[in-house]
């Protein structure tokens, strides 16, 4: 069996933070079995950095925790598969979508949920690469529950379990 490697640029991360962001956003991809080649763009920014993207692209003028940014229009982990021409040549991969992760409000959630910063980083990008997927969880209680169930199997098989109870 061939090994299909996903490309996974990132910019703005220390090299720690990089490398869980690489084994989240693989793990994404080898749980939901994407049976093509992906490329996901990743930035790493602080809270002024995302707000500016936030008000550019979806007109809120305020900091958020992660953006996604889906290429493919897929639902639930669900779509039609990428023609032959939807592959860049270069990478010879299909670019799924950009996340962009404010540190910054990882830190400060962390603090706030009384769970390690590593956790936080490797949620949200769990839970941004779910979005580039299709998976959605405003507006439909179903489908909140089913990206929520994504969100922990992933979670899970990564080792980083939620904590029980948010510090107050």
């Amino acid at each position: 069996m061939v090994l299909k490697l996903h490309k996974i640029e990132i910019h703005g991360a220390d090299r720690r933070c990089a490398r869980l962001i690489r084994r989240c956003i693989r793990a994404v991809l080898m749980l939901e079995q994407v049976p093509f080649r992906c490329k996901v763009c990743v930035t790493v920014t602080d809270d002024a950095g995302i707000r500016t993207m936030n008000r550019e692209y979806r007109q809120i003028d305020a900091a958020t925790d992660v953006l996604s940014f889906p290429l493919l229009d897929w639902y639930d982990g669900k779509g039609t598969l990428p023609a032959r021409w939807d592959y860049d040549p270069s990478s010879h991969c299909v670019e799924l979508g950009d996340v962009v992760l404010s540190y910054e409000r990882a830190v400060a959630q962390a603090r706030q949920f009384g769970h390690g910063v590593e956790r936080e980083c490797g949620y949200l990008t769990v839970h941004s690469t779910l979005h580039l997927l299709g998976y959605d969880h405003v507006g439909d209680a179903a489908r909140r529950r089913k990206m929520r169930r994504r969100e922990e199997a992933v979670m899970k098989a990564l080792h980083l379990p939620r904590v029980a109870q948010p510090v107050q």
